[in-house]
């Protein structure tokens, strides 16, 4: 429908897009969160937290994607890019499965805003091209590490002629966004990812879920709901199982439409949707 309300393909009432990630920081660097009870002294290296960082490429990619191919689902894999060199059989694996790969960054613990403006194109050439190397098929979208995008972040992602990216927190559902080089689609996050439930208990992030997916479903027709998972973390056995139970509630609900996130961008630029702003697609809630 030409610049008109969001419906999803065969009027389905709210599309599901899975995100796995799969994450790797710099050297001698760990995740800025960890399941211990009592600090390290300033300054010291966190060995335990880096071994912990690497569980996603060594058990929890291959956890998660036996999960969804047992499910039924496709998911996109957001990769850094050094991910890929340090698993690289696992990348291939999960792209042979019939699952998409798209653009993360290079390093989690890097951020496109603090570098300089050639820098920043560079990494997001480096990270496409071996992503294109590992997956078969180069990225057709991309999300920054840790929200760490700049002012031009939009504009480098569209001239490396990626589709659509997931760097957006200021709406529900996807939208367009007008660059200098052209325009792209961004798909926004649901709150909220697994790590957001840790030392509590994993049933958060179902319950979390399920209840944004059960208001979606009844109040807002043509929603999304864009689940995230870690590989390192969400990939473990406790919040695999609430990874999977979230998968099955969806899948047992008619006119639900599992997509990935390049099948969606696509739909919103074929069907030429430019505003998806709440207002416009609920006028008669005012």
């Amino acid at each position: 429908m030409s610049n008109g309300v969001l419906a999803w393909p065969e009027g389905k009432r709210v599309a599901v897009a899975v995100s796995v990630l799969l994450e790797t920081w710099s050297e001698g660097k760990s995740p800025s969160y960890f399941p211990r009870t009592t600090p390290l002294p300033p300054g010291s290296k966190d060995v335990a937290g880096i071994n912990w960082s690497r569980f996603g490429g060594n058990e929890g990619i291959w956890r998660l994607a036996r999960n969804l191919k047992d499910v039924g689902v496709s998911a996109t894999l957001f990769c850094n890019g050094h991910s890929a060199e340090v698993w690289p059989e696992a990348v291939t694996a999960f792209a042979k499965a019939g699952h998409d790969v798209a653009g993360h960054g290079y390093l989690q613990d890097q951020t496109l805003f603090s570098m300089s403006a050639d820098r920043e194109r560079e990494t997001i050439k480096k990270t496409l091209d071996i992503l294109e190397k590992t997956a078969g098929k180069r990225p057709t979208g991309w999300v920054t590490p840790i929200y760490g995008w700049s002012e031009n972040t939009m504009d480098y992602l569209t001239e490396a002629k990626l589709a659509w990216c997931c760097d957006g927190l200021d709406a529900s559902v996807p939208y367009r966004q007008t660059t200098a080089s052209g325009k792209i689609t961004v798909i926004p996050w649901s709150d909220f990812v697994d790590n957001r439930a840790l030392r509590a208990t994993p049933r958060i992030y179902f319950e979390t879920y399920k209840d944004t997916f059960d208001y979606l479903y009844a109040c807002e027709p043509g929603a999304l709901l864009h689940l995230g998972v870690h590989a390192h973390f969400g990939g473990r056995p406790l919040m695999t199982a609430m990874f999977r139970q979230v998968l099955e509630y969806l899948k047992s609900h008619k006119d639900v439409w599992f997509a990935q996130h390049h099948e969606i961008a696509k739909w919103i630029a074929d069907q030429q949707i430019e505003d998806t702003a709440y207002a416009r697609r609920f006028p008669r809630s005012w």
